[in-house]
C-alpha cells in the first residue's frame, strides 16, 4: 500500500507547493479510492482500460483545483494541470506512476476474469470486434498519411461544374427549383457540349491534362 500513501502525500504538497490557480487553502485529495476500486464483470461489459500516470494526476488534481477556483473553465483548468504536469520532478511523478501501474496490474486480472465468463460466440463476436476497429484506426491512419503527402483530391463531376457555373442564372426562386431546371438543361445539351463540359472537369483536378477532342467520350 506504499504507492497509495505516497501519492496521497503527494497531491497535497503539489497542490501547496506548485501553486495552481490558488494557494489559498490546502483540500486532501482521496487519491486512494479511484485506484483500489476494483474493475466490475458483473455489468457484462469489459473493464474500463486504466488510467495513464497523467490522467491520474489530472483526475486527482482536478476537483481540488476546481473548488478553489470556482470562476475558471474547465478547458483552462485542464490545460494549466497539463503545463504543471510538464514540470514535476520525477520523484512527484513516481506516486502516480506506482498508481497507474497498480492499475494495470488490477486490469489485466479483471480482463482475465471476464474473459473467462465469456461464451464461445460472445468470445468470437470480440474477436470481430477488435478488428473492425483495428481496420478502422489503420483506415484513418492510412488516409492522414496520404494527406500529409498532398494526395490529390477527386475531379469534379461534368454534372457538377456544369452546376457550379450556370447554378446564378438557373431557373427558380430555391435550390429544389435551380437543380432541376440545370438537370433539365443538362438533359438537351448536345454531345459537343457535354464534352466541353468534360474537358473543363478534367483540367480542374490535379489527374492530368486537359485531353484532346480524340479522347473525349462521344457518350454521355
Amino acid at each position: 500500500m506504499a504507492p497509495f500513501s505516497l501519492m496521497s502525500v503527494g497531491v497535497n504538497l503539489l497542490v501547496k507547493s506548485l501553486g495552481l490557480f490558488s494557494t489559498a487553502s490546502v483540500v486532501r485529495c482521496s487519491c486512494v479510492a479511484p485506484v483500489l476500486k476494483r474493475f466490475s464483470t458483473t455489468t457484462g461489459g469489459p473493464p474500463k482500460r486504466p488510467l495513464t500516470a497523467y490522467m491520474t494526476y489530472v483526475k486527482e488534481m482536478h476537483p481540488t483545483i476546481s473548488r478553489q477556483n470556482p470562476g475558471v473553465k474547465n478547458v483552462d483548468i485542464v490545460r494549466k494541470l497539463a503545463q504543471q504536469w510538464k514540470m514535476l520532478a520525477p520523484e512527484q511523478k513516481q506516486p502516480f506512476q506506482d498508481a497507474s501501474l497498480t492499475s494495470k496490474e488490477q486490469y489485466k486480472l479483471a480482463v482475465e476474469k471476464y474473459k473467462a465468463q465469456l461464451t464461445p460466440a460472445q468470445t468470437a463476436a470480440l474477436a470481430i470486434e477488435k478488428q473492425q476497429k483495428v481496420a478502422k484506426r489503420n483506415a484513418i491512419r492510412r488516409k492522414k498519411e496520404l494527406n500529409s503527402l498532398g494526395k490529390p483530391k477527386r475531379p469534379r463531376s461534368v454534372f457538377n461544374i456544369f452546376m457550379s457555373e450556370h447554378f446564378e442564372e438557373a431557373k427558380g426562386n430555391n435550390i429544389q427549383t435551380k437543380m432541376k431546371s440545370l438537370r433539365d438543361d443538362w438533359e438537351r445539351f448536345s454531345a459537343t457540349q457535354k464534352q466541353v463540359s468534360f474537358a473543363l472537369s478534367i483540367s480542374s483536378s490535379n489527374y492530368g491534362s486537359v485531353p484532346s477532342s480524340s479522347e473525349l467520350p462521344a457518350v454521355f
